[in-house]
This record gives C-alpha cells, sequence and structure tokens, in this order.
C-alpha cells in the first residue's frame, strides 16, 4: 500500500482542475474509508463468501 501522501497526490492527479474543495472533500473522505478497509481486513480478516451470502439473504428475507 502507498503512503497515505502518495494516495492524496495521486487522487488529487485525477480530479479536474475545476474540482471544488467539497469534490475534493468527498474524495478523501473515501478513500479514507477504503484505506481504513483494507487495514481492517490485513488485520482481522474477511468473511468467506458463503458466509456473506448467508447473510446477506437473512437481511432481505425479513
Amino acid at each position: 500500500m502507498q503512503t497515505a501522501k502518495q494516495d492524496v497526490e495521486r487522487m488529487l492527479g485525477q480530479l479536474p482542475d475545476d474540482a471544488t474543495l467539497d469534490d475534493i472533500e468527498y474524495h478523501l473522505y473515501v478513500l479514507k474509508k477504503v484505506r481504513n478497509g483494507i487495514r481492517s481486513y490485513q488485520e482481522e480478516g474477511g468473511i468467506p463468501q458463503e458466509e456473506l451470502k448467508e447473510q446477506a439473504r437473512q437481511w432481505f428475507t425479513k
């Protein structure tokens, strides 16, 4: 994984020149959530696909 600074620099480089502060703030929020998700997966592991399917079935049948 790249550093947070590298990720932000890359993200800013992909935004259009007329991006607003709100646009930047939104993309920073998404970047933070993705990085947190990756970190959580690496530290705690994930849910096996079959278990996730079963959980989803329960959510949608209630």
